[in-house]
């Protein structure tokens, strides 16, 4: 299998690393005018044992891949794929370019065999989520292969095209939310006389944690928020204020507005 990537910045970079180390049979390409992103993803895949063949054009990346991984800022997408044209009627496009809906995909490759994938940045580190989602041309073994490179760093479900908004307000820009809430702990913890270095540890590790359980346990995080909930306790109190301030308005907001950008910035 033949894979390239037109783009390497930090997203083809964690995907190119996920697939060299899932897949045994692969050959990785890689085009981006800033050769040194080129050369930077060339060193990381050297280290997992694996070369990494760079081309001088996206035209001839293209000529080369069985699957084409497009990787470039939303601002720059049509420059990016600008005469570029399908090899033969099986290759395969599989983009993670934010706000760029499947239709213009299609108009400007030429071409219906067109996956959207929405990853985010914990894909970095392999413990990412990634919904995507496929056109009517693509067949059920590609959208396999597809959905088993994004398995290779992190969690994949499979949406509807009109979902990808919403994808995108709650996963996508979900981390920054999730970060946001940490550092607030842990700025908290430090109003209450912990020192940072502790703050934090406990922040960090306490999110993870609850983070797992919701996952191991399957339970609804109503229940278990209950389980740590006595009457007239520590935690009620601090629950109180969590809902006087209004957190889960906010949060609720937060996705909605980021969600509605996603629609505006696609053009519908």
């Amino acid at each position: 299998m033949k894979i390239g990537f037109v783009g390497a910045g930090r997203m083809a970079s964690a995907l190119a690393c996920g697939i060299a180390r899932s897949f045994e049979s692969v050959t990785l390409y890689a085009f981006d005018p800033a050769e040194k992103a080129v050369l930077d993803l060339k060193d990381q895949l050297k280290e997992i044992g694996v070369d990494l063949h760079s081309t001088d054009s996206n035209q001839e990346l293209v000529s080369l891949s069985d699957i084409v991984m497009l990787a470039v800022k939303p601002q720059i997408i049509d420059s990016a794929l600008a005469n570029l044209s399908a090899r033969d009627d099986r290759q395969l496009f599989v983009s993670v370019v934010a706000g760029t809906r499947m239709e213009s995909l299609v108009k400007l490759l030429g071409t219906s065999n067109v996956v959207r994938a929405m990853p985010n940045t914990p894909c970095l580190i392999g413990s990412g989520v990634t919904a995507s989602c496929r056109s009517e041309s693509v067949t059920d073994e590609s959208y396999a292969i597809v959905q088993s490179i994004f398995e290779s760093v992190g969690v994949v479900v499979d949406v509807s095209e009109f979902q990808m908004d919403a994808v995108t307000g709650l996963s996508g820009s979900g981390p920054a939310y999730v970060y946001t809430f940490i550092e607030a702990l842990i700025d908290a913890g430090v109003l209450a006389g912990l020192p940072r270095r502790v703050a934090q540890l406990l922040a960090v590790q306490t999110v993870a944690g609850a983070t797992e359980m919701v996952g191991a346990t399957g339970e609804h995080p109503a229940v278990l928020r209950d389980q740590v909930t006595s009457p007239g306790g520590t935690t009620i109190h601090g629950l109180q204020q969590i809902e006087k301030l209004g957190f889960r308005e906010s949060v609720l907001g937060a996705v909605k507005a980021a969600t509605e950008r996603s629609v505006e910035l696609s053009g519908n």
